[in-house]
Order: structure tokens, then sequence, then C-alpha cells
């Protein structure tokens, strides 16, 4: 068995995907851990430009003053707290309380923090009324949910009519040559940062594992209009290898 990175009932990466129990226990507990090197994990694996990819974001979804906003795995508010600065008014939700206490902490000293609620929830039981938000972002959040055609119901019907849905996510490249370097390279960068960071090579080869079986950019948009969304697209960053998704409910 291997002695990588468990949840604490056992649940290890090779299991995490067998039900979609196993992968909520697993997220939870995973992002648990890492949450004090999430930020410099998401700067290290994005060669810097995860910050301008998330300003790309926000400048699609033209936040206008008053808007309510839900904000999914928010992390530690990078794009809650973007949204807050356009003048919203901000629900920021997050599947582990860790993540939750850090951004709290960075809210001290954050513009327009007082306009977040934060929350601790889970994307395919959001604790949000229907149809009470103009605008849903997320950044990393649609790979990592337990069931993803759940999660985007469960958007859709937070969603006023009209409004409007952004993520930003590592995207899973079509051809096949490119998707095996990109995955190698992120098992590889993956393993080398668990074991200097947690002494666990496992940590992080949870993203290309999570990678692999996703349904990709392309993917995505048809599950986001088999929903019952209008105008899912996406556009491509990084060459590709990313990709930011709105669509309008």
């Amino acid at each position: 068995m291997s002695s990588g990175f468990a949840t604490g009932d056992g649940t290890r990466l090779d299991r995490a995907f067998d039900t979609p129990e196993a992968k909520r226990r697993y997220v939870k507990s995973l992002f648990t851990t890492i949450a004090g090197r999430y930020d410099l994990i998401t700067r290290l694996l994005s060669f810097g430009r995860d910050q301008r990819w998330k300003a790309a974001l926000i400048e699609r979804a033209r936040i206008k003053p008053g808007e309510r906003v839900l904000d999914l795995a928010c992390g530690t508010g990078d794009l809650a707290f973007a949204a807050a600065r356009c003048g919203a008014e901000v629900i920021a939700v997050d599947l582990t309380h860790t993540m939750i206490e850090r951004a709290k902490v960075r809210a001290a000293t954050e513009a327009g923090a007082t306009r977040i609620v934060w929350s601790v929830g889970d994307m395919t039981h959001l604790p949000v009324a229907t149809e009470s938000c103009d605008v849903v972002t997320t950044g990393y959040g649609l790979r990592n949910v337990p069931d993803l055609a759940v999660a985007l119901a469960e958007i859709h019907r937070v969603l006023r009519p009209g409004g409007r849905l952004y993520s930003l996510d590592f995207d899973r490249p079509e051809a096949a040559w490119l998707r095996r370097i990109y995955l190698l390279y992120l098992d590889v960068i993956g393993a080398s940062l668990g074991w200097v960071l947690h002494r666990n090579p496992d940590t992080y080869r949870y993203i290309p594992a999570s990678i692999r079986r996703y349904p990709g950019a392309r993917g995505v948009a048809r599950m986001m209009t088999a929903a019952g969304f209008a105008d899912a697209q996406h556009v491509a960053v990084l060459g590709g290898l990313m990709a930011i998704h709105e669509a309008r409910r």
C-alpha cells in the first residue's frame, strides 16, 4: 500500500475518485492540510501568472456595484476580495474551515472586505437561496467538486435569470502528446513540492490525478449547456493548459 497522503479514514489518492463521497472527503482533508501553502503552490504552478488570470476573469465578469456575487471554492479569498473591490456584496464559500480562517486573516487588510460574508459549504449543496445571485465566480473549483453535474445544477439554481458564471481552472489538453507532457510535468513538480513542503510526495499529485478525470474545457462547456446555461464558452489560457469559462443563466 502507498505511504502517500490519506484522509483521516485512510482514503488514499488511488481511491479518492472511487465515489463522489470519497472525493469530497479527500479534497476536504487535502485542502485542510495544504491551506498554509495554498497561495505559494498556486503561484508556483501558474509560473507566477495566477493573479493575472484571476484579474482577467474579474474583468470579463464586469461586476457592478451592488451586485451579489457568490465566490465558490474561495480559498484564501483572491476572487472574493476582487469582487468586493468592484463594489459587490459577496458570499465566499469554501469546503474547508481552515481556508476560510486564512481568508478572514487577509480580510483585515483588504479593501472592501466588510462586504464579504464567509461561509463553509459544499458546492453540491450551496447554502444560498434560489435565484439570489447575480454572478458566480470560482477559481480551481469545478475540477474539485465531487459531482460536477450536481454542482453546475446548484450554481444554475442560485443565479438569477440573466446571471453569469465565470470559472478559472486547469484544462485537460485534447492532444494526447501535449496531455502526456503536461501531466508528467505536474506529476514530477507536484511530487517534488509535496516532499519539500510536506515530506509527502502524494500531496500535490492530486492535481494531475484530478485533471486526468476532468472532462476538459470543451466538455465542461457542454455540461454547462446541459445544466441549462446559455452561451457557455471558454477562453484558452497559457496555450490551452488553463481555461476561463463563462456562461449565462
